[in-house]
């Protein structure tokens, strides 16, 4: 009787061991990769978000699954990715609250980015907390360049204000004889950024500012800054705002006859939707760029699959292709790491080169490397927004000065 109970005790033992788990094999344990966001599905910021990093996304993941997911080693097999989203409606604080609930209540395996510049700020030191991997979309990192080291799980794809756009931007006026500059800049954490680096590279090549006004967010009315603007006389004006100041700016501008030699707004005028709204009138305006469909092979691959080779219904000039590579980085990373753990696919991220549509690709201490850049200042010529700078990897010659506005049409 003792033999029989003991036998059925083992028997109970190796059942109740088998049931909890410890006898299944990895492969079992795992069926997907689920992603988390928190994104301005609603709001102000919708408008650059649909335009920016969701048809990325949205292109993205369903090719990827298509091919079966990401190989993960541990799991030897490839799992495919399911996207939690979430409404942030384009606030700060509700984006850094579902950050949170992502992370400790559902347990997402990973940790895609919100959206804006202020919200990258936010959202960073969350995810560093937690040892979560950021990989950034829209978004600069001026305030947190210098940070980055203690924020070892943030990796930032975006070009941005000194990452090597106003540099260059301003190499280019220099070059091209403009002597002033006026600023108008949103009073946020973007357009203290950009405003700020402007004071400090503009001048490097004999540009002078001699205009600046913050605008507080939701502003309506432009006109009195842009007659400021106007009565400076400047060669060069400056619009670093969001598509809700950019938009406005522009057709004051044209509603004023306010003709400066260079005309930049950002992010704004690198949208589609930007010379869908004013046709041929914004020839010669700028904005900042990383993508022309003729540029490369790879370039024109990206177009093809994304607007069916039609440049004129790109979405995003700016950011599409480094959103692109660095989910191509991401997947790569998580393939040589071999498995989904955070450290090792992070450490595997901050160390090594991958291939991507940009060619070989990596990150420097948190930033992808302005050598991946395939551009960073655009120019709207006869309706596709060319590369002009740096001179190396442009598409065309920088125009300046740039076209005068159409002449407003008389009241009736």
């Amino acid at each position: 009787m003792k033999k029989k109970a003991l036998f059925g005790l083992l028997a109970l033992t190796v059942a109740v061991v088998f049931l909890c788990g410890v006898g299944t094999t990895p492969s079992l344990a795992k069926d997907k990769i689920v992603v988390g966001m928190a994104r301005p599905l609603s709001g102000w910021l919708a408008v650059i978000g649909d335009s920016a990093f969701k048809p990325i996304y949205e292109t993205w993941v369903p090719m990827v699954n298509a091919e079966g997911g990401i190989y993960v080693k541990e799991y030897k097999k490839k799992l495919p990715i399911e996207l939690k989203i979430y409404d942030d409606k384009s606030d700060v604080g509700t984006m850094t609250r579902l950050t949170e609930k992502l992370i400790v209540e559902d347990k997402v395996d990973f940790l895609w980015p919100a959206c804006g510049t202020s919200f990258v700020f936010a959202q960073a030191p969350i995810a560093n907390k937690h040892g979560y991997i950021l990989l950034t979309a829209e978004g600069g990192a001026t305030q947190i360049k210098d940070m980055l080291p203690s924020l070892p799980y943030v990796f930032v794809s975006l070009s941005f204000s000194d990452w090597y756009e106003l540099p260059v931007f301003a190499e280019l006026l220099g070059e091209a004889g403009a002597k002033t500059a006026y600023i108008m800049y949103i009073g946020d954490l973007h357009g203290i950024e950009y405003s700020g680096v402007a004071g400090i590279e503009f001048p490097k090549h004999g540009v002078e500012i001699v205009g600046i006004k913050s605008v507080p967010p939701g502003t309506k009315d432009l006109s009195p800054i842009i007659k400021k603007a106007k009565a400076s006389n400047a060669d060069v004006f400056c619009a670093f705002g969001y598509p809700d100041m950019v938009l406005p700016a522009t057709g004051t501008s044209m509603a004023l006859g306010y003709n400066p030699k260079a005309w930049i707004g950002g992010p704004g005028a690198n949208f589609g939707f930007y010379h869908t709204t004013f046709g041929p009138a914004v020839e010669g305006v700028c904005g900042f760029t990383t993508f022309a469909c003729s540029q490369s092979k790879a370039a024109q691959t990206l177009c093809d699959k994304l607007y069916k080779g039609k440049p004129e219904e790109i979405q995003d000039f700016w950011g599409h292709p480094l959103y692109w590579a660095a989910l191509e980085f991401w997947k790569a990373a998580i393939e040589k790491a071999g498995t989904l753990d955070q450290k090792v696919i992070r450490d595997v991220m901050a160390t090594q080169k991958f291939n991507t549509m940009l060619g070989p690709t990596w990150f420097e201490n948190g930033l992808m490397a302005k050598e991946c850049h395939t551009g960073e200042i655009g120019q709207w010529q006869n309706g596709v927004f060319e590369v002009v700078g740096p001179k190396n990897k442009a598409t065309a010659k920088f125009v300046y000065p740039k076209p005068a506005w159409p002449a407003p049409k008389p009241k009736k």
